[in-house]
């Protein structure tokens, strides 16, 4: 292999990993390569914090390998909401409502992500509806298992006679 045939290669061997996951599997190779190349890739260890809740939403983190917490404040202190491994996608919600993020995440073991920038991400949803659709699915499911846990608390609040 030569000294040019280095990055070509990792470009591939990248590529090959995005086709692995669900979110990434029917889009075409050279979109994925453009991913591949214009995305950052990066690594934490564990109990390292990708972003903190409040922060400016300038890009999404696809997780690769690993896993993080979801940490959200509140008046008790810290409270984990979610716990998301390997294929998840964090940080989309901020970028995708224009707001500061909804929470923190926090590496529980060593990590391997994918940075993708707020303007390659609106590219992805433009060129790739079918992403975009997931996305929707992903951001809809997290809404009906909130409603759910809202529900299941306010239940147990009025059997015990708070409301």
């Amino acid at each position: 292999m030569s000294v040019s045939d280095g990055p070509h290669m990792s470009i591939l061997s990248e590529v090959d990993r995005l086709r692995r996951i669900p979110l990434f599997a029917q889009i075409d190779t050279s979109k994925l390569k453009l991913l591949a190349f214009t995305s950052e890739r990066l690594a934490f260890e564990k109990g390292a914090v990708l972003f903190k809740q409040g922060d400016r939403g300038d890009s999404a983190y696809l997780i690769l390998e690993g896993s993080v917490d979801v940490v959200v404040d509140s008046a008790n202190g810290p409270v984990t909401v979610a716990h998301l491994g390997q294929n998840a996608f964090v940080g989309e919600m901020s970028l995708l409502c224009d707001m500061p993020r909804t929470a923190a995440i926090v590496a529980t073991a060593p990590l391997d992500t994918l940075k993708i920038k707020k303007e390659q991400f609106f590219q992805l949803l433009r060129d790739m509806p079918q992403m975009a659709l997931e996305i929707l699915r992903e951001l809809a499911e997290r809404l009906n298992n909130t409603n759910k846990e809202l529900s299941s608390a306010y239940a147990k609040l009025r059997s015990a006679g708070i409301e």
